[in-house]
């Protein structure tokens, strides 16, 4: 089939290259403004319990959560000074009349509002736009609040988080392209000693960047996606076009140098070489399926933004690069570059080198030593990568906050102003509402909600409770209920203005201060145990706030990960088999992979939970790990790992087909292939870190985290534990029984391998087949 695919690229090479230069000039005018379209945040859920708290408090009390903080600061006045209120009042005062303003709470009312010093305080603006649309009026709220001379005036809260988000990751995007490009274009020429070979894997992975950003920027203009898709958009793109392409011309070019013509040689680089890269995007494209399945816009969106990226890079493989190859023929060559090479280098590089020569190159010599002593190889690798993960056993996972952007960005400023002049307890109360049976106003209700009330009180974790049957601490349960029985004949306007903020026509809002911080874990015992408690009768408790969103965030993420990774282990198998005709190769790639990525894993909690390296790594440590970060990080991991690992199991089983030898083949194949999956290797590690220059610690993170796994996996497991337990396992490696056979019968490995060592000779029958000189002509 491939080999069949690589004769009509070969064939059609005008009509491809035709079709993919009007999709890329197509995509010039929409690739660059896919960040307009794509939406901050996708961090919940509507099944997420704190999503319907806020929810039906929204509906229920006719006003909306959404608020930004304007918050106040003097050096000399304090926030009772009349000076001081009279320039805060004086800078909100056009926000007022605004439409989309729904409400406005002064620090003059609250008094929760203003700090323990006394020189900060803030008032809450209520906008009536939902979290996800509250940042395109943060424009109009900036030009409507006035400057004052002697106390400053910062906004903050989540719509300037969600809006700092999307302006962060785009400059991290910029600047990672600006770095990973021209490293990533200076390896392929390290590589390929070519200025022509090296640019084709550039300009093939840049092409399919750009289509695949233009249709993201497509579909989200008729869907929300998430601003997180385009990191890994661009990141993917990058590396694996890249990859690609270095492992298809890399094996023209040995094709080449066996004499083969030109059109020969493309059909025999695509039934190898195009053949690994497209069961190797699958199993890309399966990591990334497995995100696709959870119910947070944030990892789904990644997750199709990640298949767009690997279908248009391994498309871009199979069609655009051989009809490239097919254009160039020897040319493919052309404007050396000429480097000192040494030894063995010199020797693998030799032109009239068989494609099937025992080389006894590095790769070569380094496989026999490991399977001399497979033993003494395994334990001691495996010892050491899981020593890496161990720090993963002490995790903390938690949502993202304003502590993920860098210090300098207006929202972390104003988060790290708010924790510092705060108690955070009180910015972040515990979230409560209760839905009842008629209005909550009704004395057997009021009744129920005090017997409620007074039960969350009495844990010794509440600093206090607002509630409509505490808003004084005189009142008795008797006074409140004569009280509310006529709530328009209240005279006092705190009670009053309290009532309507608290209580609507079925539902009242209780909020829950704990003594603690809102990630403290007695804070999120304290939520678990409000949920937990009976609710009054004829009531239904929800529970939101800051506390019970992290909860919630994590529980909906490593509830349905189990299941991702399940689909991911098990499609990726069946995938596997079918390629290597081996029901053992796939269960050994799958535990190999997971053994780099729990190295990441450790590292991801060593560096950003713990701190370690924060100062190289510019960033300040968060005491925890992004709860989405692990999941991203193992869904991405997993099909890019594997994609080395279906290089060199390629080349192992092109081996064994020929010599029947497990331990020849093995030493065969990781010579073949052990160069360039270092050199592939080396452009990933390059691109992913790229990202690790990110100001947003989410992404520093995911940079980080690949390019040591993918390190990892190209050196110990590749190198070290792959050869290793070929060996031990033996001929075990190629089980696939027999009854197997009468559907899937293994000779496609034989036809391919067959064809690269067929002499030239045999093709010289055809023109179109016949080597071509360096400038194209006839040699």
């Amino acid at each position: 089939m491939f080999y069949r695919l690589g004769l009509a690229m070969a064939r059609l090479r005008y009509w491809v290259l035709g079709l993919w230069l009007i999709a890329a000039l197509a995509s010039v005018p929409f690739a660059p403004r896919v960040a307009e379209a794509l939406s901050p945040g996708g961090f919940s859920s509507p099944d997420m319990e704190s999503q319907q708290a806020i929810t039906a408090l929204q509906n229920g009390l006719h006003t909306s959560f959404t608020n930004v903080l304007v918050i106040f600061s003097s050096k000399t006045l304090t926030a009772d000074d009349p000076r001081f209120i009279a320039q805060a009042t004086a800078a909100t005062a056009k926000l007022q009349a605004w439409p989309a303003v729904s409400q406005i709470v002064p620090f003059t009312i609250d008094p929760t509002q203003v700090s323990r010093d006394r020189h900060t305080a803030f008032t809450s603006v209520f906008l009536k736009a939902n979290p996800d649309e509250a940042p395109s009026d943060l424009t109009g709220l900036r030009q409507r609040i006035a400057q004052q001379p002697d106390i400053s005036v910062e906004i903050g809260g989540g719509p300037v988080f969600y809006s700092d988000i999307q302006s962060v990751s785009e400059a991290d995007l910029r600047r990672a392209e600006e770095i990973a490009f021209p490293f990533a274009l200076l390896a392929l020429v390290l590589v390929f000693r070519s200025v022509v070979a090296a640019a084709l894997p550039a300009m093939v992975g840049g092409c399919s960047v750009a289509i695949s950003l233009a249709l993201l920027y497509a579909l989200a203009l008729h869907t929300s996606i998430s601003i997180f898709a385009l990191n890994i958009t661009t990141l993917f793109g990058l590396g694996l076009g890249v990859d690609y392409s270095l492992f298809v011309v890399s094996r023209f070019r040995e094709e080449l140098r066996h004499g083969h013509g030109v059109t020969e040689a493309v059909a025999i680089s695509m039934s190898t070489a195009g053949r690994a890269v497209f069961f190797s995007g699958l199993t890309v494209s399966i990591g990334l399926l497995g995100l696709v399945i959870f119910p947070l816009n944030e990892l789904h969106s990644v997750g199709i933004g990640g298949m767009l990226t690997v279908a248009f890079s391994i498309t871009a493989a199979v069609t655009l690069l051989p009809a490239l190859l097919s254009v160039l023929g020897e040319r493919v060559n052309a404007l050396p570059v000429r480097l000192p090479r040494f030894g063995r280098a010199r020797r693998q590089e030799a032109t009239a080198a068989s494609a099937y020569d025992e080389q006894r190159g590095f790769w070569h010599g380094l496989s026999l030593w490991v399977m001399r002593r497979p033993v003494l190889t395994l334990v001691p690798t495996l010892g050491f990568l899981l020593l890496l993960g161990a720090p993963f056993l002490s995790v903390r996972l938690a949502a993202p906050d304003a502590s993920i952007l860098p210090p300098t960005v207006k929202s972390r400023a104003a988060f790290d102003l708010l924790n510092t002049q705060f108690d955070q307890s009180e910015t972040t109360p515990i979230v409560v509402a209760v839905e009842t049976t008629g209005s909550p106003l009704a004395p057997g209700n009021v009744a129920a909600l005090d017997q409620f009330v007074n039960r969350i009180q009495s844990d010794s974790r509440v600093a206090r409770v607002t509630s409509i049957v505490s808003l004084d601490p005189r009142l008795t349960l008797q006074q409140y209920q004569l009280l509310y029985s006529d709530p328009k004949a209240i005279a006092d306007p705190y009670i009053s203005r309290s009532l309507a903020a608290l209580a609507g026509d079925n539902i009242t809002l209780v909020q829950v201060y704990s003594k603690y911080g809102m990630l403290d874990q007695r804070s999120e015992a304290l939520v678990q145990a409000i949920r937990a408690a009976e609710p009054p009768s004829g009531m239904r408790v929800l529970v939101d706030g800051g506390t019970a969103g992290i909860i919630d965030y994590v529980n909906t993420l490593y509830g349905a990960f189990p299941y991702a990774l399940l689909l991911i282990a098990l499609i990726t198998y069946v995938v596997l088999a079918l390629l290597f005709r081996s029901l053992t190769l796939p269960l050994k790639a799958i535990l190999m992979n997971t053994l780099s990525i729990l190295a990441s894993y450790g590292a991801l909690v060593f560096i950003f939970q713990q701190g370690h390296f924060s100062n190289l790594l510019n960033f300040t440590p968060l005491g925890y790990v992004e709860a989405s970060s692990p999941i991203l990080m193992f869904c991405a991991l997993f099909g890019l790992s594997m994609d080395y690992e279906v290089f060199l199991l390629s080349r192992i089983r092109e081996a064994h087909e020929q010599t029947g030898d497990n331990t020849r083949s093995v030493a065969l194949g990781l010579e073949r292939s052990g160069g360039i999956i270092t050199s592939a290797a080396a452009i990933v590690i390059l691109v992913s870190a790229a990202f690790a220059s990110a100001d947003m610690v989410i992404v520093k993170a995911l940079g980080v985290g690949m390019a040591l796994a993918v390190l990892l996996d190209a050196t110990l497991v590749r190198g070290l534990l792959a050869p290793a337990t070929m060996r031990l396992l033996g001929e075990i490696n190629w089980w696939w029984p027999w009854p197997f056979n009468r559907w899937l019968p293994a000779h496609e490995y034989r036809e391919a391998t067959a064809a690269s060592m067929a002499p030239a000779s045999e093709h010289m029958g055809d023109p179109a087949q016949a080597p071509t000189g360096a400038t194209g002509g006839p040699r």
